[in-house]
C-alpha cells in the first residue's frame, strides 16, 4: 500500500511541474523568451504577436479588450505555475488550471478548428490538471 501511496504522490508532483511548466514556456515565449518571431519552435516571440494570437482566439471581443485579455490570461499562467510549483491549495489551484486551459482549448477550437488544441495538447492538460484537482490531498 505504501508503493501505491508513493507512486501517487510522484505522479501528482510530475503533472504539477508539467502543468506549471507549460504554463511559464507559454509566458517565456510572449516575451521573446524562447526567440524572435517567426524563429523555429516560437509561437509567437513578442507581446504584439501573442496579443495578435489573443485577437484571433476573441474574434468576438472589441479591439480594446485583448490587451486586457492577454494580460489576464499571463497573470492567470504565472500565478498558477508558481501555486502548482509549490503546492499552496492544489485542489483550488488544480480546479483552476483546468478551467483556464479547458477555456484556451474552446477557444482554439471555434476561432481555428478542433486539430489546433489536440495538436498543442491542451484538452489534455485540462483533463490531467482536472484529475489533480480530483486526487490531490
Amino acid at each position: 500500500m505504501e508503493t501505491s501511496n508513493q507512486n501517487r504522490l510522484w505522479a501528482e508532483w510530475f503533472l504539477r511541474i508539467a502543468l506549471a511548466a507549460g504554463f511559464l514556456s507559454a509566458v517565456a515565449d510572449r516575451f521573446g523568451l524562447w526567440g524572435s518571431p517567426g524563429a523555429a519552435g516560437v509561437a509567437w516571440g513578442d507581446w504584439s504577436h501573442f496579443l495578435d494570437y489573443v485577437a484571433v482566439l476573441n474574434a468576438f471581443a472589441p479591439a480594446w479588450l485583448i490587451p486586457v485579455l492577454g494580460w489576464v490570461a499571463t497573470i492567470a499562467e504565472i500565478g498558477l505555475a508558481a501555486t502548482l510549483l509549490v503546492g499552496w491549495r492544489l485542489r483550488w489551484t488544480s480546479a483552476g488550471a483546468g478551467i483556464l486551459l479547458l477555456l484556451f482549448a474552446l477557444a482554439m477550437t471555434f476561432s481555428s478548428s478542433l486539430k489546433a488544441p489536440l495538436d498543442a495538447s491542451v484538452y489534455t492538460a485540462s483533463a490531467g490538471a482536472f484529475l489533480l484537482a480530483m486526487v490531490s490531498e
